[in-house]
């Protein structure tokens, strides 16, 4: 190993070169997964843009051209902390869960997407909406703080009550963390995402709050009845209790940024 790594510095290329691009790479790998399939992309090709055209209008001595680029460019850094505030949060966050997520055990993720998976598909055949938020590494607690405190185990039965037509706690989400109800009757944010007809206040909500955590969201609809698992933005209807158990008992137990593909 020593003799490669002096083998690589005499002809010009240290290890640490090697690890400086190593570095570059995963910090492009993380920037990429925040902004992909958002608006972002559309934006960074827009700056991208801009610059092709700054250099091409001074290489061409467009002096007006160039001087009008210059000046937007120099707004350009402010304009990118405005415009990509979002994407930036992301991932920022996402760097920090790589440090401190939480993991449960795997007894402990299989029981909660049982427990979880019998509850929805009970409250779905009684037409009972449910909005379910479960907490991976990055802390819901801004948005545990606009419910109610629960801070009850997590079973079933728990959960058919909450959501029962009538009840005080019925309306709203319910957030789930390290194994108990922290908090129901939750506001989240809503998406601005295009969504088809179908799809509701409930689900607009699942996608928000999915856009801006790596959190898992159940959602039971009640003109329909059908229970669908919402990911970064994405709504997957399960049919079954067993799909739905599997899909969560997988997403409980891996990193931040699965899908539930």
């Amino acid at each position: 190993m020593e003799e490669a790594l002096r083998a690589l510095s005499v002809r010009g290329i240290h290890w640490f070169d090697i690890l400086d691009i190593i570095a570059v790479c995963v910090l492009f790998f993380f920037v990429l997964r925040q902004v992909r399939g958002t608006r972002a992309v559309q934006m960074i090709v827009g700056v991208f843009v801009l610059l092709v055209a700054n250099v091409a209008s001074g290489w061409f001595q467009l002096t007006a051209t160039h001087r009008l680029l210059q000046n937007i460019l120099f707004y350009v850094p402010f304009a990118i902390i405005v415009l990509f505030q979002e994407s930036i949060r992301k991932f920022l966050a996402s760097l920090g869960s790589l440090f401190f997520g939480r993991s449960a055990s795997i007894a402990m993720s299989q029981e909660i997407a049982s427990e979880t998976a019998h509850a929805c598909f009970a409250l779905a055949e009684l037409k009972h909406g449910a909005l379910i938020i479960f907490e991976r590494t990055q802390g819901l607690k801004n948005y545990a703080d606009t419910g109610v405190v629960v801070d009850a185990a997590w079973n079933s039965d728990t959960l058919k009550t909450i959501f029962y037509p009538g009840t005080p706690l019925h309306d709203g989400a319910v957030i789930v963390a390290e194994g108990t109800i922290q908090a129901a009757r939750c506001f989240l944010p809503i998406s601005s995402s295009p969504l088809p007809t179908q799809y509701g206040t409930r689900h607009r909500a699942a996608v928000g709050v999915t856009e801006e955590t790596d959190a898992v969201c159940v959602v039971v609809s009640e003109e329909r009845g059908a229970v669908s698992v919402v990911v970064e933005g994405i709504i997957e209807r399960v049919s079954t209790i067993e799909e739905l158990t599997s899909k969560l008992a997988r997403l409980f137990g891996g990193k931040a940024g699965e899908s539930a593909a």
